[in-house]
């Protein structure tokens, strides 16, 4: 399906490509593409068919912020409900039940970091380049850094906010912002090969994976592995681990039925 600044292709593979497509402006959002985007993330997340989602932007860019062309006139109340509405996408991404892997080439600055850190796994090109550079122009980055803290912690984070410089591809896999590093022409080929090893996973072992992982990691210590233990026990229940099990055993693909 095709939309003015959202592209949505559903493949083979149980695989979702969600291309962000104002590459003439180097995908910066504006509100249409920005409501574009929470509602395609929301509807890959609710299609039975779809059990991985891909994250990319056409053009040269992943995506290089904000367009600031819509940035004045606006009371503060207005700043804070369009500031909310750029950010919602990060925050969706997080919430969904189904793994998220930002594909980058390019730029990706101010919210377009902040896409790669709450994507859950990243896979980027040789000549990416990642920063929160809204300092740069008198404003931060104080929605991005919240998932670029957690993957990066709190020091490289604060550097990052507070210079506004950009890091290359090479530095950002090294801080643990990125999974992967690829020739640029291997991008796409060797992202559709990473997402379909993990579409072929249990859907329902992945997402509860996801779930747990995320909730557990704002938990006290003792608390975290309470709560995977808990999570892992109402799995072994379902028919999925039964299938996965005998599939081993019987040297054949496992056919998932996520129950």
């Amino acid at each position: 399906m095709e939309k003015e600044y959202i592209l949505t292709k559903i493949g083979d593979e149980h695989i979702c490509e969600i291309t962000l497509n104002r590459p003439e402006s180097l995908n910066t959002f504006n509100t249409p593409m920005a409501k574009e985007l929470d509602r395609a993330l929301r509807a890959a997340d609710n299609d039975d068919n779809v059990r991985v989602i891909v994250l990319k932007g056409t053009g040269k860019a992943f995506c290089a912020g904000i367009d600031v062309s819509e940035f004045p006139g606006k009371t503060a109340m207005e700043y804070s409900e369009w500031i909310g509405l750029m950010g919602a996408p990060m925050v969706t991404m997080n919430d969904l039940r189904k793994p998220v892997i930002a594909e980058v080439q390019g730029i990706a600055a101010a919210i377009g970091a902040g896409l790669v850190a709450a994507a859950d796994l990243a896979i980027v090109s040789e000549n990416a380049r990642f920063g929160l550079t809204a300092i740069n122009v008198g404003l931060n980055c104080v929605g991005p850094v919240v998932p670029v803290t957690r993957c990066i912690g709190r020091k490289r984070a604060l550097e990052l906010l507070l210079f506004g410089e950009l890091i290359n591809a090479r530095d950002a896999l090294q801080m643990g912002l990125v999974n992967r590093v690829v020739p640029q022409e291997e991008l796409d080929l060797r992202t559709a090969e990473w997402a379909a090893l993990l579409a072929a996973k249990s859907p329902l072992a992945v997402e509860t994976a996801k779930k747990a992982f995320y909730t557990a990691a704002d938990m006290e210590y003792h608390k975290a592995f309470e709560h995977m233990t808990g999570a892992l026990a109402r799995l072994c229940t379902t028919e999925d681990v039964n299938e996965g099990i005998n599939a081993f055993f019987e040297k054949r693909k496992p056919q998932w039925k996520r129950r």
